[in-house]
């Protein structure tokens, strides 16, 4: 299931190569006491939980509202467990930009190593992006897609979008330790600086137009471009985000030729497929709408902002039961990590110092 998302605005540059070596080492013990004391189910759920993974970064000594703490952190764990992760049976796959694209290679490259189909796994991280990047449309390209799992197959998810107009990155969390139903509500918490016009195909009420808009995939092409063409006559109320006429004919013909072939099943076997993004799906659920009264969602599944709030009480006051609960977690870690004393000594100032300005 999805566990929560946070947005934090664009910054530019990276960390400093003395603190990022620093990162490694500490998010390396952190992770390993984790592992010992707790299991890798614990860690995994760690990662998938907006506010640990939050105060995780600060500790490791990154800014606090950076977007940059994403990717630094995730890079860091990532860097820090390189050589070891047979040992100890937890693997990061994936990062940033380009390297996000060969997260099933690197899968696959530790698939001898674990007891669940490695296949299956790279069906959740594709799975988890699509559904971000094409199923909830929210304005927020990704940039950033981070896969954690665990030798029985447990994963975590930890991806990040951006949106250019409003200079804001939001961060998406998953956890895949129980069944995962990708394609209705895998949002178990949302937090971004705002609500906005989002299609969200995913919703719960938005059923019988998954369910449309996959059958109208399967259709011939011929028979769903006259349906289409008809459409483009209409004049839309308001609330649609999305016009017939953003979307030509001869783009729709060549994909609906695809998805006639491949005749997916149902809405998941559809975003599934190669080459349906977000304008394909667009287009589908707007037919499924129009033509079948299949009701689209709009509904921002977003409920709040910043993972942790702020310190002035916008865009919502901190929840310091939450926070609370992770420092202590943090400092009892930190407290017991095998990393050197002026290391831990300033572990234990940022958090201590982030803990001040969040109270």
């Amino acid at each position: 299931m999805k566990t929560g998302i946070a947005n934090l605005p664009l910054h530019d540059g990276r960390a400093p190569a003395w603190l990022f070596g620093r990162m490694k080492l500490l998010a390396r013990e952190i992770a390993r006491l984790i592992l010992y004391d707790f299991g890798p189910e614990e860690l995994l759920r760690r990662l998938s939980d907006p506010f640990w993974f939050q105060a995780f970064g600060c500790v490791l000594g990154f800014d606090w509202h950076s977007s940059g703490l994403t990717t630094t952190t995730c890079g860091a764990l990532k860097e820090g467990l390189r050589g070891m992760e047979h040992e100890i049976g937890f693997f990061v796959a994936g990062g940033k930009g380009r390297v996000s694209r060969r997260t099933p290679d690197e899968i696959l490259l530790h698939g001898e190593h674990i007891k669940a189909d490695p296949q299956s796994l790279v069906y959740a991280s594709r799975m988890s992006a699509k559904v971000d990047n094409a199923a909830v449309q929210d304005g927020y390209q990704l940039y950033h897609h981070a896969f954690f799992f665990d030798r029985d197959g447990r994963w975590a998810v930890i991806q990040q979008g951006l949106n250019d107009e409003n200079r804001y990155a939001r961060r998406y969390h998953w956890l895949g330790v129980d069944a995962v139903d990708f394609v209705c509500e895998p949002h178990q918490a949302v937090c971004c600086e705002k609500r906005s016009l989002t299609l969200n195909l995913v919703a719960r009420e938005g059923g019988k137009n998954r369910e449309i808009s996959a059958g109208i995939a399967a259709e011939h092409p011929q028979r769903v471009i006259g349906e289409f063409e008809k459409i483009r006559t209409l004049k839309l109320p308001p609330r649609h985000d999305v016009s017939p006429d953003l979307v030509g004919p001869e783009y729709l013909h060549r994909i609906l030729l695809k998805t006639y072939e491949a005749q997916p099943g149902n809405f998941e076997s559809l975003l599934g497929l190669n080459g349906v993004g977000p304008k394909t799906l667009r287009a589908l659920s707007l037919m499924a709408e129009l033509i079948y009264g299949a009701t689209r969602s709009f509904r921002d599944p977003a409920r709040f902002s910043f993972a942790h709030g702020g310190k002035d009480g916008h865009p919502y006051p901190v929840d310091r039961e939450n926070y609370d609960h992770s420092i202590t977690f943090l400092e009892e870690l930190i407290n017991s990590a095998s990393v050197g004393p002026f290391e831990k000594k300033r572990a234990f100032e940022r958090l201590r110092a982030f803990h001040g300005d969040a109270s």
